[in-house]
This record gives structure tokens, C-alpha cells and sequence, in this order.
């Protein structure tokens, strides 16, 4: 039995699939970012970004850590 690492499903996540994967709207995402509280987004294009959704998961567990 194999077990995937988040490595191995890495994609390039877009703002919408991050809204709805952590619960805030653009601007407080951007807040967060501004603030350093919240991973960088990468350019995918002269006018696109997107976040690694690595990243993005791990800043997810670390929220939930900080809960227990």
C-alpha cells in the first residue's frame, strides 16, 4: 500500500480554490500576506497568480495545530 506525500499532488492553486480551501475572501487573504501571516502567491502570468498548494496545506495544519 502506497501512501501519496503532498509533494506528489503539488499543483499550482488558483484564488478561488484558496478561498474556499481556507474560509477568507481576497481582500483579508491579502491582509494576511501584506501582514507575512499567510504564504505568497507565485506568477503564472503576466496578469495571473497562484498559490503552491503545498504550502497552502501546510499553513492549513499549522492553523489547526495552533488550536490544540
Amino acid at each position: 500500500m502506497s501512501v501519496e506525500s503532498p509533494e506528489s499532488n503539488r499543483r499550482i492553486l488558483r484564488r478561488r480554490e484558496v478561498e474556499a480551501r481556507c474560509g477568507f475572501k481576497r481582500a483579508h487573504l491579502y491582509k494576511l500576506i501584506d501582514e507575512g501571516k499567510f504564504p505568497r502567491p507565485v506568477r503564472i502570468g503576466v496578469r495571473a497568480v497562484g498559490w503552491d498548494s503545498v504550502e497552502i496545506e501546510q499553513w492549513i495544519a499549522e492553523q489547526l495545530q495552533r488550536r490544540i
